[in-house]
């Protein structure tokens, strides 16, 4: 019986400040901090279906008419259905879900595919083939934490820490220019602008422009300069130093949507090159070919490798 009257007391509450009778103050000290939270983003969610519906639709307006011109007291069981309903229509026919409990951002890019755009802060990533980024916007001034499988370049506006997290360590900057890539085992970081903070399996560096660290399969990290002032893939070339056959394999397979099989060659073999996003029996060609390995597709999208 408590617990029923606690709901339709914060129903009270809740329907006199959305009428404006109590300040976000005065609700703050009268509610828990889980409900006041939970009401904030079902003002969030409430004005934001207020833009989307403003120039085709006066429903919403109407809907605040009718509470601006309420008198007496609330009525608690229909504030509590109005606000489930509007609530409901925010989730079922705007897809604004996030707004009332899932504040995370995912982005992903598909086979091949390069994707540019700006953060809350103005920070900027592109990211590259078969990626994926997540975030949370609701803290996003305060907590600038984002989580990262693939690789992304980040121009980072000056702030508070922000920090790329990988499965195989963390990146952290104030502002600057980097690039990150993590797939499976591989973590390989450059810093192009500022100064990059990195820490893998309890290792932590400091990179200066044009520093570069690696970690391959957890074994020990690897330092070497890199003179580019970004990153080659984001103008249509991915470039290698010095890595094993696998991962430009790996990368090839991303980047065209296709499957290698390696099973006939040694795949620790060490790659220095670059191939081309464009074409991509040139791509096949310029990675193969200074390797002496042979290469033909025997079913669509399936491509054999065998020495020569």
């Amino acid at each position: 019986m408590k617990n029923k009257d606690t709901h339709s007391t914060n129903d009270t509450f809740l329907a006199q400040w959305l009428e404006g009778k109590l300040s976000d103050v005065e609700l703050k000290e009268l509610v828990s901090e889980k409900d006041y939270t939970s009401f904030l983003k079902i003002r969030k969610g409430l004005e934001a279906y207020s833009g989307l519906e403003a120039s085709t639709d006066s429903s919403f307006s109407k809907i605040q008419e009718q509470i601006s011109n309420k008198k007496g007291s609330v009525r608690k069981l229909n504030a509590n259905l109005w606000l489930i309903g509007i609530a409901a229509s925010i989730v079922l026919f705007f897809g604004l879900f996030s707004i009332l409990g899932n504040d995370m951002v995912r982005i992903e890019t598909n086979y091949g595919e390069q994707k540019t755009f700006a953060l809350l802060d103005g920070s900027e990533v592109i990211m590259n083939s078969r990626s994926t980024l997540t975030y949370n916007k609701d803290n996003w001034e305060t907590n600038r934490k984002l989580e990262l499988h693939g690789e992304a370049y980040f121009k980072v506006k000056k702030g508070s820490t922000f920090t790329v997290e990988t499965e195989n360590g963390k990146i952290q900057v104030l502002g600057t220019q980097f690039n990150v890539n993590s797939v499976n085992d591989l973590l390989e970081v450059v810093c192009f602008e500022g100064k990059v903070s990195v820490s893998s399996k309890d290792e932590s560096y400091v990179l200066l422009p044009s520093n570069s660290v690696r970690r391959i399969n957890g074994n020990a990290i690897e330092k070497w300069n890199n003179p580019d002032v970004n990153p080659s893939w984001i103008h249509g070339e991915s470039s290698f130093k010095s890595m094993p056959l696998t991962y430009v394999i790996s990368a090839l397979e991303l980047q065209y949507n296709i499957d290698i099989h390696s099973g006939a060659i040694d795949t620790n073999v060490i790659y220095t090159g670059s191939f081309t996003h464009k074409n991509l029996n040139t791509a096949l060609q310029t990675v193969f070919k200074s390797l002496q390995i042979q290469y033909f597709e025997k079913e669509k999208g399936n491509i054999y490798l065998n020495l020569k």
